[in-house]
């Protein structure tokens, strides 16, 4: 390595095109990395959905959670089993050490639940083993009006047209409708007319499942050649439904309107949604793992702005927006990036004041970092807040190995050589030292990308980032820096004036070293002061932002009704609205970012959860965020009913609002330990 620098000085063009080679392959690597607010994490956490409807959470308890329970127990590196027991659904979550492959936890949650299958009731629906994604939090959402179509309407529309020209862009996970109504055949059977023909509701049921099929009926030959058969059984209106005919027991045969009542009519309301409290038809934009918001949130905005000018009597309401806060904390990290290389390039200039010694030295900063989103780009990372805070922090750091160099090859200038032999001199002299600054730097950042916990799915990117950053400066020191300095530098034939600053600084360092002993207390002091300090400082994985917009859960006690969770929410909004800087609300109820909490497997959203995501004037305006959620938290506490408030730390401040009440459906919710 130390005799690099003699090779690049004699041959300067080769040093030169593999630095523009790394440059121009850094940029093409920084173009195709994704821009996210936080990296993907792969948790091995495991959700497993069994459903069994109309059957009641006492018996789901006995006959399928114990018996899931008891074969997922014995699974190696499995930390806790959490099981949420309601009518019909259970849903269990197996977390795992984190020290435990993804993959692998699924292929053994999978085994599991396959060897214990048997022993299950016939009838249950195959229980449906999925990873937990947090990626698949909404980061767009809209509401859908129009003048001339009513909720069923709408509803259609979302499903048929938006959903389908939301899901071919890409980046584009999922859209999922929220409020709306759902079109529903409905049969009411007539009891007293089924017992005197002797059939029985399951019967009915299940003569209608054979009808409302089709198959394969073979094939047949045609002229030359043959041609697949396929039997249509399937109706498409109501009347259709009624004219179907059903066996009896003794033989005879009946259509279905004799015992029932068919009727073309919609589905019982499970999800609701409402802007400022007028009810809307609501979808919410969710991204693919590994897709950047900002992407995702450009390609849909103008996916929307097209579908407008075609339908111009549609109205498409932005109800709340995750992509925006995301662009522009990238925006301002970006910022912070260029004005940390500015001032690190003014510092060199103010100590060398030399304009070649320092465009010498400033030449480090960029073909540093830019090669280093190769690396990162191969290791599958992405541009968000952890990669750009390494980079950040390491953007000074990353210019001292070429000062230096230049500062040894100053010195021989100023013995009277010229610049060649003075690079070669220095660059050979300076080697083992530019070398071990480097690698004590990553040995300083590395091992933080090997943390265990959750921690450490973040800072594997921040080690390797700054790492890769380091070890580019290194390259570029003892390759580009003395090639560039032999050809750029001048003789020195004057003697160099020190400015006066630097000569009152000499005079400290001097003082210093004429008083160890004082020199070393007052910087123990120093250092005990400062470290008493550390228990003032507010703690936190991530310190709160101050983005726009804010969110509050309200959740009532299991068997609450879809009206009673629309009233206590519309109570909660109008509390929210009295509060300053408070400009919208957006309410969702048992479905979207109200639906299932994603670490219950995914289950049927509940009616008795309902989010208000809400909207605060823009920033610059108003106070600081966590004013403002402070006056939520008190106007919040008007809320009849309200038994505990959790605030969550991280990106925004989240209130979960439990009611009190009693527990009619029965909700078994338990939480076991286990040994892995």
């Amino acid at each position: 390595m130390i005799n690099v620098s003699s090779w690049s000085i004699r041959n300067p063009i080769p040093a030169v095109m593999l630095f523009v080679l790394l440059t121009v392959a850094g940029f093409i690597a920084f173009g195709s990395m994704k821009v996210q607010n936080f990296p993907d994490l792969d948790v091995p956490t495991i959700s497993v959905t069994a459903s069994l409807p109309g059957v009641a959470p006492a018996q789901l308890e006995t006959d399928v959670a114990r018996k899931l329970e008891n074969a997922l127990a014995p699974l190696q590196g499995l930390k806790h089993i959490t099981t949420k027991v309601q009518d019909g659904v259970v849903s269990i979550t197996a977390e795992f050490r984190m020290e435990k492959p993804s993959q692998e936890a699924v292929d053994d949650v999978r085994s599991a639940i396959q060897s214990v299958r048997a022993d299950l009731p016939g009838d249950l629906r195959d229980p449906v083993v999925q990873k937990l994604n947090l990626a698949g939090t909404p980061v767009l959402a809209y509401t859908v009006r129009s003048s001339r179509m009513d909720d069923e309407a709408l509803s259609w529309l979302v499903d048929k047209e938006i959903t389908r020209k939301l899901l071919s862009l890409r980046g584009v996970g999922a859209v999922n409708r929220v409020g709306g109504v759902t079109r529903e055949v409905r049969v009411a059977l007539d009891v007293n007319r089924l017992q005197s023909l002797g059939i029985t509701a399951a019967e009915v049921s299940r003569q209608l499942k054979q009808v409302q099929q089709e198959g394969s009926g073979g094939r047949m030959d045609l002229g030359a050649g043959e041609q697949p058969v396929r039997t249509l059984a399937t109706v498409k209106t109501a009347q259709e439904v009624g004219q179907i005919e059903l066996s009896t027991s003794r033989g005879g045969r009946i259509r279905l309107d004799q015992v029932a009542t068919v009727s073309d009519t919609l589905a019982d309301a499970r999800s609701a949604a409402a802007l400022d409290g007028k009810p809307v038809v609501g979808f919410e934009v969710v991204r693919s793992k590994g897709e950047s918001e900002v992407a995702v949130g450009r390609l849909v905005r103008q996916a929307l702005a097209d579908y407008r000018l075609q339908n111009p009597d549609i109205e498409i309401t932005e109800a709340f927006d995750f992509v925006t806060p995301v662009e522009e904390e990238y925006n301002g990290s970006l910022l912070l990036l260029y004005e940390g290389a500015i001032l690190a390039v003014l510092v060199v200039w103010l100590f060398l004041r030399d304009w070649r010694a320092t465009f010498v030295s400033a030449v480090a900063l960029p073909l540093s970092v830019i090669p280093a989103f190769i690396g990162m780009a191969y290791l599958g990372f992405s541009i968000n807040v952890v990669t750009l805070l390494a980079l950040s922090l390491v953007i000074g750091v990353l210019v001292d190995d070429a000062i230096v160099e230049v500062e040894n090859i100053v010195r021989h200038l100023r013995m009277g050589k010229s610049p060649y032999q003075a690079a070669m001199e220095a660059a050979d002299e300076i080697g083992l030292a530019v070398i071990a600054t480097t690698f004590t730097l990553i040995a300083v950042f590395l091992p933080t990308a090997f943390m265990s916990g959750i921690p450490g799915k973040f800072f594997k990117q921040f080690g390797w980032t700054a790492s890769l950053a380091v070890f580019a400066s290194l390259v570029v020191a003892r390759v580009l820096t003395p090639m560039m300095a032999a050809y750029i530098l001048k003789p020195i034939v004057t003697a160099a004036h020190e400015p006066g600053w630097l000569k009152r600084y000499m005079v400290w360092a001097t003082w210093c070293m004429k008083h160890r002993l004082v020199t070393m207390v007052l910087a123990t002091l120093f250092f005990i002061g400062s470290i008493m300090l550390v228990p003032l400082l507010p703690k936190g994985f991530i310190p709160p932002d101050d983005n726009s917009q804010t969110q509050v859960y309200v959740e009532l006690p299991p068997g609450s009704t879809l009206a009673q969770t629309q009233a206590s929410a519309e109570h909660a909004r109008t509390l929210l609205m009295a509060v300053n800087d408070v400009k919208s609300v957006y309410t969702t109820i048992g479905g979207g970012s109200a639906g299932s909490d994603p670490f219950a497997g995914g289950g049927a959203a509940e009616v008795r959860k309902a989010t208000l995501t809400i909207q605060l004037s823009e920033r610059g305006t108003r106070p600081r965020k966590q004013a403002i959620e402070n006056d939520i938290r008190v106007a919040l506490q008007l809320l009849p009913g309200v038994r505990t408030k959790v605030g969550l730390g991280g990106s925004g401040e989240k209130y979960v609002l439990v009611l009190t009440g009693e527990d009619p459906a029965g909700l078994a919710n338990r939480r076991h330990g286990c040994r892995a």
